[in-house]
C-alpha cells in the first residue's frame, strides 16, 4: 500500500486504466443533462463520452456540479479511519467551487483526526493538465518522496503546467461568456478558430487564434515549441472532446517536431465538455511557463 493516497476528482479526465496505474482515487463530479444528474466516473458507467457529445451536436445544454463538501468528507473520512494520510489535488479553483470544498473538508477532518496528515491543493489546472499534474505526483510518490514533499512539489510547479486548448464550435464559448456573439458569428463565418489557455489564476482565457481547423492544431504545437522544457523527455497528455483522430494527429505532430515517445490521450470530460463542446482539443505538458 502507498505511503499515502492521492485523491484527485473527475475534471482530471483520467480513465480508469490510468487511475489504477496512478493508484489514485477519483471522486467523479456531476452534470446534468435534461434535469437528469450523471456523475462522471473515470470507466464512464453512468454515460459513454461519445454519447454525450453526441447529445451536445443535437442542442441538449449540459451544465455542471462541483464536488461538494459531503462528497469529500464521504471519500477522505474512512481513508483517514483506516490510518492513512491523503493528499488532495483537485480542480482549479478559477473554474469551479471544487477546491474550495475540499479545502472546508479538510479543515474539518485534520481537526478531527489530528493524528492523520490531510492536505489539499489548488492545482489551477483543467482536464488532462491537471491529469499530468497527477501522473506527476504519482511519480514522486512512488520515489519515496513523503507527502510534504509531493504536496510542496506540486505548489512550486503546478504553474510550469502548461495547457493549449481549441475548440471547433464557437457557441460553446459565446454561450459561456467567453466570446461575444459577434465575435461567434464572424469566426464562425471565416473559420476561425480561437487558441485558449489556462493562465496563472486558472481561469480558462483566449490567446490567439487562427484559420481553419489543421492551423489552429498546428498553432497548439508551436506553442509548445516556444515554451516546453526538455522536450524529447516530456510526458504529454492530449484531451479530446470526441475528435481522437485530431488528437493523434497532435501526437503525431509532438513525437515528429520534438521526439516525445510518451503521449497519453482520453476523452475531455463532461465538466469542461459542457462549456467547450464537441471538437475540444488540448495539449497539455511542462513547460518554463504557462
Amino acid at each position: 500500500m502507498s505511503e499515502f493516497i492521492i485523491v484527485t476528482d473527475s475534471s482530471a479526465d483520467l480513465d480508469t486504466g490510468m487511475a489504477r496505474e496512478l493508484d489514485v482515487q477519483v471522486l467523479p463530479l456531476g452534470f446534468v443533462l435534461e434535469d437528469h444528474t450523471y456523475y462522471n466516473y473515470p470507466d464512464n458507467r453512468e454515460m459513454d463520452p461519445h454519447v454525450f457529445y453526441d447529445r451536445l451536436r443535437q442542442g441538449e445544454v449540459a451544465t455542471t456540479n462541483a464536488v461538494n463538501v459531503a462528497q469529500y468528507t464521504e471519500t477522505l473520512e474512512p481513508l483517514l479511519q483506516a490510518g492513512q494520510d491523503v493528499l488532495v489535488l483537485a480542480f482549479s479553483s478559477g473554474l469551479s467551487t471544487t477546491y474550495n470544498s475540499s479545502a472546508i473538508a479538510v479543515e474539518e477532518l485534520s481537526a478531527k483526526y489530528p493524528e492523520r496528515k490531510l492536505y489539499t491543493v489548488d492545482t489551477l489546472c483543467a482536464s488532462l493538465g491537471q491529469g499530468l499534474l497527477v501522473w506527476y505526483a504519482a511519480q514522486q510518490r512512488n520515489k519515496g518522496w513523503s507527502i510534504e514533499e509531493v504536496r510542496d512539489w506540486v505548489e512550486e510547479h503546478k504553474l510550469n503546467l502548461c495547457h493549449q486548448f481549441t475548440v471547433d464550435d464557437l457557441h460553446f464559448l459565446k454561450r459561456g461568456g467567453r466570446i461575444s456573439a459577434a465575435t461567434a458569428m464572424v469566426g464562425s463565418m471565416l473559420h476561425i478558430k480561437p487558441i485558449l489557455h489556462v493562465d496563472g489564476e486558472g481561469h480558462l482565457i483566449n490567446i490567439g487564434k487562427a484559420r481553419g481547423r489543421q492551423a489552429s492544431l498546428k498553432a497548439m504545437v508551436d506553442r509548445m515549441e516556444e515554451t516546453s522544457i526538455d522536450s524529447g523527455s516530456l510526458t504529454v497528455f492530449i484531451s479530446h472532446g470526441d475528435c481522437l483522430e485530431d488528437a493523434r494527429t497532435v501526437a503525431e505532430m509532438v513525437k515528429e517536431r520534438f521526439g516525445v515517445q510518451d503521449v497519453y490521450i482520453n476523452y475531455v470530460g463532461p465538466v469542461i465538455g459542457a462549456h467547450s463542446g464537441p471538437g475540444t482539443l488540448a495539449l497539455f505538458y511542462m513547460g518554463t511557463e504557462r
